[in-house]
């Protein structure tokens, strides 16, 4: 049996077992748990921020009675949750997902799945139909005064993104097919995070945070995109993945935090090496990368974060380059009278350290789109190290059935750009090269729920970039991208 279809029937199983407990389950009450040993109280609905909303809809107690029996979603008595990972969002941040029972197991399980068709214009651009996608089912239980939680993330995207990769200007980053990705997103890795976390509240407002597993986030970064409710509609990846939330997919993570109010510290250890091209394995290694954040949650409407990390061998087209990544972010969320609006601005930047080639007389690069290749023999040599900046800005609001959304990039890009033109390039000399720019507006409609777990949504968005001089005999003055999708997710809050 392949890797595909032993992935498929282990998702289907999973997936399976999750649904039918959760199909036994009764509502959760409209009430909160009471509170463990050292747990804070928390407080009634009456003393949450009545001023985000203008009235009361027919949700709310329900969002109140779902976070506060979530307790594997909190990292402490602050205003911030997880979404996914070890990034946290602003406590009014919605919810989606499904939740149930099964003895004293709390079971969780959200997910999202898109049918999109891109266009892109230019001597560049590409067409294509794919399917970016990721299910996220999570079990947790109280033990020994805190909350143990299994955590699991998985996707399809190695079947329903075809030839390794879908089309997106200016993006590059990883390999398909032994040869860089240029103009294209990869695919996910189906084992997308595997491992286990622990919450122990220690006092009234202090809580000890534990995560260790074989796939997982370290603490670095904002929420990845694909899980940003800032971006919850825009099937797209960033341009600026690889500088911002690449290490959302990591192996052999162990991480250890302390939220003291609304502030959280933590630090993790994991292999720097992003996932190789073979989506459905695990690949795992030494832990040789280190990371710390420092997240602040003053109120339910903001979530700031600040990180660092040391990432070894980052790159598998470059397996001697060492990076120093900075990140910061802040988060809004505001609920409405009839939906809500988050908002996200990112700052990340990559430090390519400098380091020294090793001689290899096997190193092989692809010579074009063939298999032809060539030997390169690498000669010790001290290579000075490049700086990468990338800013971010994304919005989306929901009001009643209809989301609208924007997002603004401002991305470094190297001279990994210039490979399809020049193949003879010898990519260990990549060095910054310019800058880009990419704008995108797009909107979606409601339609009419299939079934009472799932809501569902068709729209459409324009991608215009701003291309610099010395790249337009390549891409072109105006390049742009229109894409139409249909999308579908586990049952939302309003529900």
């Amino acid at each position: 049996m392949n890797h595909a279809a032993r992935a498929g029937r282990t998702v289907v199983a999973l997936l399976a077992a999750v649904l039918g407990a959760l199909a036994q389950n009764e509502p959760v009450p409209h009430k909160a748990p009471a509170p463990q040993p050292g747990e804070a109280q928390q407080p009634p609905p009456a003393a949450h921020d009545h001023s985000t909303h203008t009235q009361h809809d027919h949700s709310a107690h329900a969002h109140h009675a779902q976070r506060e029996s979530m307790a594997a979603m909190r990292p402490g008595a602050s205003g911030g949750w997880y979404s996914s990972g070890t990034a946290q969002v602003p406590g009014a941040t919605p919810l989606y997902m499904l939740h149930g029972r099964a003895g004293s197991w709390d079971l969780m399980l959200s997910g999202v799945f898109f049918a999109v068709h891109t266009n892109q214009s230019g001597p560049r651009g590409r067409d294509k139909f794919y399917a970016p996608n990721w299910v996220m089912p999570m079990a947790s239980r109280r033990l020994a005064g805190g909350v143990f939680t299994v955590r699991s993330m998985f996707t399809l995207e190695p079947l329903t993104i075809t030839g390794k990769r879908y089309p997106l200007l200016f993006q590059t980053g990883e390999l398909a097919y032994n040869i860089p990705i240029i103009n294209g997103q990869h695919p996910h890795d189906f084992f997308m995070e595997l491992g286990v976390s622990y919450q122990r509240p220690v006092s009234e407002s202090v809580t000890l945070n534990f995560f260790a597993g074989p796939r997982g986030e370290p603490t670095i970064g904002p929420p990845a995109f694909p899980h940003r409710q800032s971006s919850s509609e825009n099937p797209t990846a960033v341009i600026a993945h690889h500088y911002q939330d690449s290490t959302h997919i990591s192996s052999s993570v162990v991480s250890a935090g302390l939220t003291a109010g609304p502030v959280t510290l933590e630090a993790s250890g994991f292999h720097g090496r992003e996932p190789d091209e073979h989506r459905w394995g695990m690949e795992q290694g030494a832990i040789d990368s280190f990371a710390a954040r420092v997240t602040v949650t003053p109120t339910p409407r903001w979530a700031i974060q600040y990180s660092l990390a040391r990432i070894n061998n980052r790159e598998e087209t470059h397996p001697d380059r060492d990076s120093f990544r900075s990140s910061a972010s802040i988060g809004y969320s505001r609920p409405l009278s009839k939906g809500h609006w988050v908002s996200m601005l990112i700052w990340g930047r990559n430090h390519d350290l400098e380091f020294t080639q090793q001689p290899n007389p096997a190193l092989l690069l692809p010579l074009s789109k063939t298999n032809q290749r060539f030997h390169i023999v690498l000669v010790p040599t001290r290579v000075p190290g490049h700086i990468y900046n990338s800013y971010l800005a994304e919005s989306t609001v929901r009001l009643g059935k209809n989301w609208f959304w924007g997002r603004a990039e401002n991305t470094d890009r190297d001279s990994y750009l210039l490979y399809e033109e020049a193949p003879f390039v010898r990519l260990t000399e990549e060095q910054r090269y310019t800058r880009v720019q990419v704008y995108t507006a797009g909107y979606e409609r409601e339609l009419p729920s299939p079934a009472s777990w799932l809501s569902a949504g068709l729209g459409g968005q324009v991608i215009f970039y701003g291309v610099p001089a010395n790249l337009r005999p390549i891409y072109g003055e105006h390049p742009v991208g229109a894409q139409f999708f249909l999308r579908f997710r586990l049952r939302s809050p309003e529900r």
